[in-house]
């Protein structure tokens, strides 16, 4: 969808609908582009079957649960640290 600079103050209902679409958004400014509107990613999408944890045990994986959280982390650049042992 294309939309100009007024349509975002008179026509936002029809820009929002068109993001829950996941339609993306051009902003036009005196015809020209000069911006793009993406549709935010809803944490929803995933289903639980499609996350990778789902199933981790599945195949005799006995690796310890805190071992695989954080190889997770690091693969997805969400690192908070070493794994928290008790002992």
């Amino acid at each position: 969808m294309k939309a100009s600079v007024v349509d975002l103050r008179y026509k936002m209902k029809h820009i929002l609908k068109a993001l829950e679409r996941n339609e993306p958004v051009s902003i036009m400014y005196h015809g020209k582009e000069k911006g793009i509107i993406i549709p935010a990613k809803s944490s929803t999408d995933l289903h639980v079957s499609q996350h990778p944890f789902f199933g981790m045990m599945k195949g005799g994986n006995t690796k310890p649960v805190e071992d695989t959280l954080v190889r997770m982390r690091v693969s997805t650049g969400c690192n908070t640290g070493s794994p928290i042992h008790d002992g």
